[in-house]
């Protein structure tokens, strides 16, 4: 089993220390590439350690190392050839090129030459449409590239040289790459390069310039507010939106009862909600058993049982008064009955040596033994 070095341990606090206490297994991805950038793979020991260094178990860690495709399991070259043969790139001849390297490395996907140097792999897609066909080495691009340009660039890697990317800087070789991925700066020199995009990434903006096009009321000289001064403009909106509402109008029923007086709606008597507002479970309740503040049988909305008249409350309630009386709650007594009589009835029997029938007990059972 591997250990890692102590430079690595240090990195692997630092990157721990980045995300709250409570919050320490988010650092598992970029301890991920911290193992790789030991290992050149995400080995099982690289899973252990950083189980180990989370409080995870193996499971936990081994099942985020086989979802992405950037964690290597098992041993990779130091150049990883990454060939688009997605849709777009196929179209423009990225399998060719991908054919091309496969026949003249001897490898196939996911595969190393035996020095060591390529690991070949196709990708699915690598979000360079506009470039295509296009070819990665360690994740830094290659676009518009041939099968005899892809060709040249891996011989150049296998003779020791670093040939520069289309777009980027130098080249480096994967564990430098993992150390970047796992959040550490580059050192070396020539390890950050400037550029600007490319005119294919441009090309829609070329056309919408060159049409006219935009979107209504945008400003690109509009500056990237941080999200405290966003917070603050979104709050003084909202206060300006506040002041600037209408007051509310009356409710319809209040505005009438100010503007109109008693004579001009004919009746004295107050406002009540039609028996209609209730819900129907309620509404039949108070229509079979009514009281004071129930409204009257005929009154609007309000449906009488057809099977007969509505039982008065009071008379109701002595009914059920008179029924608790007549059936007492059965106790632990004895049940109703005259038990007493027969107890007698049965030990006269026993000691005359009969039963109730006048037959002798002992020929019960045709064994003439007594019980």
């Amino acid at each position: 089993m591997s250990t890692f070095t102590e430079e690595t341990r240090l990195r692997a606090r630092e990157i721990i220390a980045r995300y709250p206490a409570d919050r320490s297994r988010s650092a598992l991805l970029p301890l991920l590439h911290l193992v790789q950038s030991e290992e050149g793979y995400v080995s099982p020991a690289g899973v252990e350690f950083c189980a180990e260094v989370l409080g995870l178990n193996k499971a936990q860690v081994g099942a985020v190392a086989t979802f992405y495709t950037m964690y290597k399991r098992k041993p990779t070259g130091e150049y990883l050839v990454s060939v688009c043969t997605n849709t777009m790139c196929d179209v423009l001849g990225g399998q060719k090129v991908y054919d091309a390297l496969a026949e003249h490395l001897g490898v196939g996907h996911e595969e190393t030459t035996a020095d060591g140097k390529i690991t070949l792999e196709h990708a699915e897609c690598l979000a360079a449409c506009d470039y295509g066909p296009v070819m990665t080495v360690n994740y830094d691009f290659f676009d518009n590239v041939e099968p005899q340009g892809a060709l040249d660039v891996v011989e150049e890697l296998r003779a020791g040289g670093r040939p520069m990317p289309t777009r980027g800087a130098r080249l480096c070789t994967l564990k430098e790459m993992a150390v970047q991925l796992a959040g550490f700066a580059d050192e070396r020199d020539g390890a950050v390069a400037d550029g600007g995009p490319g005119e294919p990434s441009l090309r829609g903006l070329r056309l919408a310039e060159q049409h006219g096009v935009s979107v209504p009321g945008f400003d690109p000289k509009t500056p990237i507010r941080s999200k405290a001064e966003a917070d603050r403009a979104a709050a003084e909106a909202k206060a300006k939106a506040e002041a600037a509402k209408p007051a509310p109008a009356p409710e319809p029923a209040k505005a009438a009862e100010q503007v109109l007086p008693e004579a001009a709606t004919g009746s004295t008597a107050p406002d009540v909600k039609a028996p209609d507002a209730k819900s129907p479970q309620v509404r039949t309740a108070e229509t079979r058993q009514p009281d004071a503040a129930t409204a009257v049988p005929d009154a609007p909305g309000t449906k009488i049982p057809v099977d007969g008249p509505p039982p008065v409350p009071r008379d109701a309630q002595a009914a059920e008064a008179a029924g608790t009386a007549a059936n007492p709650p059965a106790g632990d007594g004895k049940p109703a009955g005259d038990a007493a009589g027969a107890q007698e009835r049965n030990l006269k029997e026993a000691e005359a040596g009969t039963g109730a029938d006048g037959a002798d007990p002992a020929d019960a059972n045709g064994s003439g033994v007594r019980k």
